[in-house]
């Protein structure tokens, strides 16, 4: 599914209608009748008295149009507009004034109060939200903000036109206050919007519609944005020959745990193992190493001097010089701890050990020395690196705080990916992955049952296996994202929501595959 931004969605617009030729008056009506359709559609007894909320821009045009067309198919509609028609401009003046001419009654609102009595005087069946379209960039305040209250108090089905208004259309963020729709109906591809948190749970079910934007137009602008789902992924995972041995599938380093931590470097080797690496080791502290080997009889342990369970910086490198020869990806950071130690074992790992050969998944506690190294160190890297950061993470590597993050994910995921040189993944639910040439994915999968701990160890063993089988840092992510949620979903259906743990999701790996594979 390609996602657009606002400045995308626009400019759709403008070069289907400049450079193709297509009317925007023609656009309006097509994008209006395909509410009411849907409307109709799904909830069809609820079409006895539909309230069209029309806001003075060109959304609120898209309203009135669905207003015409309901009211020409003899369904009950009125309409309140959050202004005058005088105040109509364009296409939307000519939807309000063909609305008008067929007898379709509009109550003009544009304060609280005319608002309050438009909504007192009886309750509709439906609501079209057509308040605001994807161009919102600003909290919203006085006679809007006041009608999203009342939409939203009335109960009944609410059905947006475009994204549910008051959602940020390239974040997800409510700005300040938006509609919760049971159906929202888009128009030619889907917005960040849509799929991103909080704003995916305000628009409800997601219909997208073709209402003839030209087709070579989104050529033209080729968008980097996906929302992740099976098909964007299946193609990835490659059919294994009769004849295939472990030498083909690559042989993924993981550098992880330390004392009270061993679980973390068991977590990513077996992650590693069961999304189809053909070899895997560990390198772990001196200390823990009996307890790691002796959890996972598949696993190869190296054992490094340590000071106190810890990798001991200062010579941990030389150690490791030892075992990288034939080792196709690095996994980095699950339970390593935050010292001047660590801080020189990462910054050998980034600038001499990742190479074009083998790629870096640099997770956790890694992530959280980075963050002191400063973030630019990633792009002295020779090979390509890739960030998993929470975002708690991503804001210690930014130097922000976690609810700037939070706010606006997306662009977070670009910065981070624009300073590091990395592939990035924010975690999180729709976790975020962004490359540093600017694709922005956001995937579908998983469940809040994910939250517990050792889930970010599996997935950067998935991610580092995915890499050391060769895939491009982007496709690993992609499909390592999309598998770790798709594993936890089918865990999830099978034992319960609830109580699952990081163990669970990686014994399902495998068939979680093979399902995805077919």
């Amino acid at each position: 599914m390609i996602l657009l931004n606002a400045a995308e969605s626009r400019e759709l617009d403008r070069i289907s209608q400049e450079k193709y030729g297509i009317a925007s008056y023609t656009l309006m009506t097509r994008a209006g009748e395909a509410v009411a359709n849907a409307i109709v559609e799904r909830f069809p007894e609820s079409t006895t008295d539909v309230l069209v909320v029309a806001g003075k821009g060109n959304n609120g045009g898209d309203g009135l149009v669905g207003a015409l067309r309901l009211k020409r198919d003899g369904f009950g509609v009125r309409a309140v507009l959050l202004g005058r028609g005088s105040d109509l401009k364009g296409d939307a003046a000519r939807a309000h004034a063909v609305f008008r001419s067929v007898g379709g009654e509009v109550i003009e609102a544009g304060d609280a109060a005319k608002l309050d009595a438009a909504a007192s005087s009886r309750r509709p069946s439906a609501v079209i939200d057509a308040i605001f379209g994807t161009g919102l960039n600003a909290e919203v305040k006085d006679a809007p903000r006041r009608a999203i209250e009342i939409i939203d108090s009335f109960g009944v089905p609410i059905v947006a036109v475009d994204i549910a208004s008051g959602v940020n259309a390239d974040t997800g963020a409510i700005m300040g206050a938006a509609v919760r729709a049971a159906l929202t109906v888009t128009f030619g591809f889907a917005k960040f919007g849509h799929v991103s948190y909080p704003g995916a749970e305000r628009c409800g079910e997601l219909r997208i519609v073709d209402i003839g934007f030209a087709k070579d137009a989104i050529d033209e602008i080729a968008p980097g944005g996906r929302f992740l789902e099976r098909e964007d992924v299946r193609h990835l995972i490659r059919p294994r020959p009769e004849n295939a041995h472990k030498g083909m599938y690559g042989h993924p380093l993981v550098i992880a745990g330390s004392r009270g931590k061993s679980g973390a470097s068991l977590l990513a080797s077996r992650a590693a193992l069961r999304s189809g690496a053909g070899l895997v080791t560990a390198a772990i502290p001196e200390t823990i190493a009996s307890i790691v080997a002796a959890g996972q009889a598949e696993l190869m342990t190296e054992p490094v001097a340590d000071r106190d369970g810890h990798f001991d910086g200062a010579h941990a490198p030389d150690a490791l010089k030892m075992i990288l020869a034939g080792k196709s990806a690095l996994i980095a950071g699950p339970g390593i701890g935050v010292s001047a130690d660590i801080k020189r074992l990462v910054e050998w790992l980034l600038v001499d050990a990742c190479e074009p050969a083998r790629p870096l998944v640099l997770d956790a506690d890694g992530l959280n020395v980075l963050a002191e190294l400063g973030c630019e160190t990633a792009k002295r890297a020779r090979g390509p690196v890739v960030l998993t950061p929470h975002p708690g993470e991503a804001a210690r590597l930014l130097g922000v705080s976690t609810s700037v993050i939070n706010d606006d994910r997306i662009s977070a995921a670009r910065r981070l990916a624009e300073r590091t040189g990395a592939s990035v993944l924010i975690k999180g639910s729709r976790s975020v992955i962004a490359s540093p040439t600017g694709d922005i994915y956001i995937n579908s999968t998983g469940n809040p049952g994910m939250a517990t701990p050792g889930m970010g160890d599996a997935l950067s063993g998935i991610v580092g296996a995915m890499l050391g089988q060769r895939l491009a840092p982007l496709d690993a992510l992609a499909l390592g994202v999309f598998l770790h949620g798709f594993a936890a979903d089918r865990v999830a259906a099978r034992i319960g929501r609830v109580g699952y743990i990081a163990g669970d999701l990686i014994d399902e790996l495998p068939s979680a595959l093979e399902a995805l594979s077919r």
